[in-house]
């Protein structure tokens, strides 16, 4: 660990202290930890030739659990105190009752290191961002007369946590935070239209604010702007649909990811409860959500749980063989914790959740696939999408999108959305291209409330039989 590594216990709270109010909340339970967490986060925003704004927050808590059988004790404190802790275990102490748990076995230990402590916030100082984004402004504005307005931001965090278990085994990660956006407004002849580019990860924030960097997601930013700028309405109707690698798989996190994690499963609210081992969808087509990945935005050295991030394999082939899983649903469910024990904070109890979800390359040429797209649509960029996890069916909007006939790539298309349901869309993908590629590393998920960072990835996929709504008369 690096020397500001987290210590939460001293003078208020001594560890001794607490170990025993944490025997004393899980008594008769089947599991139960209690986390610890410190976390700093800052960012800027440059907007319209001037800082806009520039925040700075810091957070220090601690959450308590006791679990019995499906039911969960939870309560948190920004107070690091015996007082508090005692509080926290006496409400955590409901969810046991008369006890007689059966207390499950430990997440084993790891070495493993995905990522620098380094703390990112502290890597460049406040005049040196300042200027960065100033640049950027002068940058694009210099580039292209039609450029209007120009947003920049660069975030920086650091979370500390520590999972403590009753029998005195601890887990700790430290785990940096690091994103550069950029979004341009561009006008002509009355018309505006945006564009935007990002980059992140678990990296520390020098290399983003490089100017190689931040001059590359400027020009992506301004040629999405200029594309749409050009956009005729888009078509609508049923269609075959080619979507683009990378980003494009926020598609298939949200309308086949949350359908994957095993509450949903357990409960039987899923549109995939009850198909382990049954064919989802098209040969082929393989799954996995990850972890493990050095530097991304979705990894995690361990979860929030203590269990060591994992590499699962969701789909493989066509057919369901797992689920992501946190350890109460695991031990419901009768199989072994996948590391997807997540939560957004102390404030909050874990959950299964994805960490970096993405689908495997397949042997098929990019431009062979887009060729073979007779009349559809070929979407490369995504907005705000929404899901329903008891049917699947999604609703996404392109950000960049093109009309495709006879195989040939078109103008390009504005109002786009696919709408369909990830159980269908699975079984219609009809090609996988050989160019599988992982997102910027911008991802945010929600669920129940709460948000964790993640990521996704795909290859150059055809999807056949998709609804695509549009403008066009």
């Amino acid at each position: 660990m690096s020397d500001h590594a987290f210590s939460p216990f001293g003078a208020h709270l001594e560890r001794d202290t607490a170990l025993r109010i944490l025997k004393t909340a899980t008594d008769g339970a089947d599991d139960g930890e209690l986390f610890l967490e410190r976390a700093r986060s800052e960012a800027l925003v440059f907007d319209d030739g001037r800082l806009k704004n520039a925040s700075y927050d810091a957070s220090e808590g601690f959450g308590l659990r006791a679990v019995k059988g499906e039911v969960t004790g939870y309560a948190h404190s920004t107070e690091l105190t015996e007082a508090a802790m005692m509080r926290a275990a006496d409400t955590a102490r409901l969810a046991v009752g008369d006890g007689g748990g059966t207390w499950a076995d430990a997440p084993s230990g790891t070495n493993t290191r995905l990522y620098s402590d380094a703390d990112p916030i502290a890597g460049q100082s406040f005049p040196v961002k300042v200027e960065t984004l100033r640049e950027i402004d002068a940058f694009l504005r210099d580039l292209d007369s039609r450029v209007v307005q120009v947003s920049a931001t660069v975030a920086a965090g650091l979370q500390e946590v520590e999972i403590v278990r009753p029998d005195g085994a601890a887990f700790k990660d430290v785990r940096p935070m690091s994103r550069l956006g950029i979004s341009v407004i561009v006008e002509h002849a009355g018309r505006r239209e945006s564009g935007s580019a990002s980059a992140g990860g678990r990296i520390p924030l020098d290399g983003l604010i490089e100017r190689s960097m931040w001059e590359s997601k400027a020009r992506e930013a301004l040629r999405i702007a200029l594309v749409n700028l050009d956009s005729i309405p888009a078509p609508a109707g049923v269609m075959d649909v080619v979507l683009g690698p990378g980003w494009p798989g926020i598609l298939l996190h949200e309308a086949v990811g949350h359908g994957l994690e095993g509450d949903f499963n357990r409960k039987g609210s899923s549109a995939f409860a009850g198909l382990m081992g049954q064919e989802v969808a098209a040969k082929g087509v393989t799954i996995l959500d990850d972890g493990t990945i050095p530097d991304r935005r979705g990894s995690i050295s361990v979860d929030d749980e203590g269990t060591a991030s994992g590499k699962n394999t969701l789909i493989e082939d066509g057919v369901l063989v797992g689920y992501m899983q946190d350890r109460q649903n695991a031990r419901l469910m009768g199989v072994a914790p996948t590391g997807n024990g997540r939560r957004q904070s102390y404030a909050h109890a874990p959950m299964p959740r994805m960490t970096n979800t993405y689908m495997l390359g397949g042997s098929d040429d990019p431009g062979d696939i887009v060729a073979d797209l007779k009349d559809g649509i070929y979407a490369v960029g995504f907005g705000g999408g929404q899901v329903d996890i008891t049917n699947g069916k999604f609703v996404f909007s392109c950000t960049e999108a093109y009309r495709v006939e006879n195989g040939k790539v078109g103008a390009p298309v504005k109002g786009a959305t696919l709408i369909g349901d990830g159980a269908t869309a699975l079984k219609q993908i009809r090609a996988i291209g050989n160019d599988m590629a992982l997102d910027p590393g911008i991802g945010n998920c929600g669920k129940a409330g709460q948000w964790v960072p993640v990521g996704v990835g795909q290859p150059t996929l055809m999807i056949g039989g998709l609804t695509v709504g549009g403008s066009a008369a």
